[in-house]
């Protein structure tokens, strides 16, 4: 089986990239975040073209996130239990309500269980953001210890965008993060928590760093200076890494007219 993801940064603006990217690399599940549409903007029809089925979940213009299975797509879930929400009006309302926003969603494809996860950005370490950044990944890390304590043959790839770059040979300047988001210790220490857990970073035996990334910024030529982040990631757990025969990040679709600024990451299981 061969999975792979990919944070499109609008589905609907590149979905002639993806189409064809699927066929083109042969992929089996797909896991996609920041979709940036309602389900009834997604285009489910060109994937259904191409043999794909899709789950998804999102609202118009931010967020969102999908799977795409030619293997079944079984057993949807929009959230994970007890996902947390983030309150835009707290400090401006007297009654305000955490949303749960649309980052997280699970499926059975070919009996791998598959998340599709988009890790709240954070923004800066004083923001309100940051603090639901690292509950949104504790309570991920509870249920991760939930679901190998249940059972601990299961096959379970957590796979997304986490917005953490785990160690400095995943940055192109420690320098240049220093004191911002992304690097920070306690982001750092919440991405361990969860491999420490039981779910293996699949790609970084394949393709050690420094000098691997999946991200660039759009923004002072990021790209053509390679100056990047490697914070996209497929996390398996035990009985499914046991299965693991390659991994990579897709460089190459990072290029040309229209591409996103990340660049999708594919693992191949026997």
């Amino acid at each position: 089986m061969r999975l792979a993801t990919w944070n499109v940064n609008s589905i609907r603006s590149r979905i002639d990239r993806v189409t064809t990217w699927l066929d083109r690399q042969d992929i089996d599940v797909l896991a996609i975040q920041e979709t940036k549409c309602r389900d009834d903007q997604f285009p489910f029809e060109r994937f259904d073209e191409i043999g794909y089925e899709v789950a998804h979940v999102g609202v118009n213009q931010w967020n969102g996130v999908a799977i795409a299975s030619r293997v079944g797509l079984a057993d949807v879930e929009l959230a994970f239990p007890n996902q947390p929400g983030f309150d835009r009006d707290a400090g401006e309302s007297l009654i305000s309500t955490p949303v749960v926003e649309s980052r997280a969603i699970g499926a059975t494809c070919g009996g791998v269980r598959v998340w599709s996860l988009y890790v709240p950005n954070g923004r800066a370490l004083q923001d309100p953001h940051y603090a639901y950044k690292l509950e949104w990944l504790a309570t991920l890390r509870e249920n991760g210890v939930r679901w190998l304590t249940e059972n601990p043959e299961a096959k379970i790839a957590l796979m997304g965008d986490w917005n953490i770059a785990p160690t400095d040979d995943d940055v192109w300047s420690v320098e240049y993060f220093t004191d911002r988001t992304h690097t920070s210790p306690h982001e750092r220490e919440a991405f361990h928590a969860v491999v420490d857990s039981g779910y293996a970073d699949v790609m970084r035996p394949f393709a050690p760093g420094p000098g691997v990334y999946t991200y660039w910024d759009y923004t002072q030529l990021r790209f053509a200076r390679k100056e990047g982040m490697r914070i996209d990631f497929i996390l398996a757990s035990p009985a499914l890494a046991a299965e693991v025969t390659d991994a990579a990040v897709d460089r190459e679709e990072r290029k040309g007219k229209g591409a996103s600024d990340h660049a999708p990451v594919i693992a191949d299981f026997r």
